[in-house]
């Protein structure tokens, strides 16, 4: 879940004591992608357990009391410290100040993550497609960087489509990132295909993914067959009209909705805003 806030806001510093039951942890570095779009990475707290594409609530002492948004966990869940990828809104409740931070100062953390966007809510597959828009980039950042991803499936395909050019970066730092990495390059191979589409400008890839999907474009783009329940498994992540649009196109396949508690074709996180 990656909240893309749209009522979030924080302060920075906390001006309050610390709520009773959350994780109060250190900044470590902020890296400002555009003027919408910023990453973060904290410390880790002591015993702190997630399965990758797992969400978290994270927050900010604003004035007297903490204010709370869901966000994704963007590392994968061996990393020794944790990362966001946020958007930012000017006036959100949250984003307004989490935007502002910088290395040193305090981020709030409730303690127990939670999710749809893990391998254990999916039945055993082929190939594993991850639909993101936007920040909902982030829970996949986790899933491409687990070993655990490409045992589980042989091909791992992450679309991943914003408005313009430069909204898309993050994405290729983490193409960047497990290519040069002492033990996940080996790990991941030839197995992960990154495709980035943007919908506002001219670029190689053009086009909603759900057009993209509709036309055959994607498949034919990729060298793949078009989707097919028996081997085919799917996340989606994004806006709220993305996720309705692209279910409809995975039901259409054939493909069925699961859940943690009942493992089927494709998996959503509803908890993203934005």
């Amino acid at each position: 879940m990656n909240v893309s806030a749209k009522t979030e806001d924080f302060a920075p510093k906390a001006t309050a004591a610390i709520p009773d039951g959350v994780y109060a942890e250190t900044v470590l570095s902020v890296e400002h992608y555009t003027d919408r779009l910023f990453r973060f990475r904290m410390t880790r707290p002591a015993g702190y357990r997630f399965r990758s594409g797992e969400f978290a609530m994270i927050g900010l002492m604003v004035g007297e009391k903490p204010i709370y948004r869901a966000y994704s966990i963007a590392s994968p869940s061996w990393d020794e410290e944790l990362e966001f990828f946020s958007i930012k809104v000017p006036d959100g409740p949250l984003t307004s100040h989490l935007q502002k931070i910088k290395p040193g100062d305090t981020v709030l953390m409730r303690k127990k993550p939670t999710g749809t966007l893990v391998l254990d809510a999916l039945t055993p597959g082929k190939r594993l497609y991850m639909f993101s828009t936007g920040t909902g980039i982030a829970p996949f950042a986790s899933l491409i960087r687990d070993p655990e991803t490409y045992e589980k499936f042989e091909e791992v395909i992450l679309t991943h489509t914003c408005r313009e050019v430069a909204e898309l970066k993050y994405g290729f730092d983490l193409m960047e990132e497990i290519r040069n990495h002492e033990f996940l390059a080996e790990i991941v191979g030839d197995k992960l295909k990154h495709y980035p589409t943007v919908t506002r400008e001219d670029y190689p890839f053009q086009g909603r993914i759900t057009d993209l999907m509709e036309s055959g474009k994607l498949y034919t783009d990729l060298g793949v067959p078009p989707l097919d329940p028996a081997i085919d498994r799917g996340m989606i992540c994004g806006s709220s009209a993305m996720l309705k649009d692209t279910k409809e196109l995975l039901e259409k396949a054939g493909l069925t909705e699961g859940a943690n508690n009942k493992p089927a074709e494709f998996v959503i996180e509803r908890a993203f805003v934005g």
